[in-house]
């Protein structure tokens, strides 16, 4: 299994101990079996491989739901990302931690949840702290507005996939270190194209885009 490896130059704020009585994280293998939990801190410290999920939410003119990602988070805050993204506790299938944080983060139940496959990748993302996640990535459908959770969110938007591609190519450094690779993995997983068809294009989500603001 090949692991994508790279460095990501925004600086996160210092951890605090809330973010280290966050619930456990679980550790894996490179083919996903559990070996073990870990403190959300120590994991991030250590660049202990472990388990995570990242949802990609269409609305119903299949456009992507972006969010940037709230300034206090412990990394990567202020950076546009996919729509939610989250860590399994342990006993959690990754399809409901994707449906939980979904509602967690974006405020907003998704539908028609299908697993897009997964993918390892490590990412510096600030001084002390390091990514390395083999991350579930799945893709879903929302009927309704978000309406997001301040302390996880700062903005939103709804733009078609290819428009968000463009802009990731454009400046890599307004997104998070794995966006792109999310991305990158999911253009090639039938799943996509299940969850997205019968969407209208743009439409509706360029409106929103627009009205959201911070392009």
């Amino acid at each position: 299994m090949k692991v994508l490896s790279l460095e990501h130059g925004h600086s996160p704020r210092p951890m605090t101990a809330a973010d280290g009585a966050a619930p456990p994280v679980i550790l894996v293998d490179e083919h996903d079996l559990p070996v073990g939990l870990a403190e959300k801190l120590a994991a991030h410290e250590t660049g202990a491989l472990h388990r995570a999920v990242s949802v990609f939410a269409f609305d119903e003119d299949g456009a992507l739901l972006v969010q940037r990602r709230a300034e206090g988070k412990y990394h990567s805050g202020g950076l546009w990302s996919n729509s939610a993204c989250s860590h399994p506790r342990e006993g959690e299938p990754p399809v409901a931690a994707a449906a939980r944080c979904l509602r967690e983060e974006m405020g907003v139940d998704g539908h028609s949840f299908e697993a897009a496959g997964w993918f390892i990748y490590r990412a510096r993302v600030g001084p002390t702290l390091v990514e390395h996640e083999l991350d579930h990535v799945f893709v879903a459908r929302v009927r309704t507005v978000p309406a997001p959770n301040p302390a996880e969110v700062s903005a939103w938007r709804a733009v078609p996939l290819e428009v968000v591609e463009t802009e990731v190519a454009a400046d890599p450094s307004r997104f998070t270190a794995w966006f792109p690779l999310a991305i990158a993995h999911l253009r090639g997983q039938p799943a996509l194209g299940r969850v997205t068809v019968g969407g209208r294009g743009a439409g509706t989500g360029a409106a929103a885009s627009a009205a959201r603001g911070d392009g």
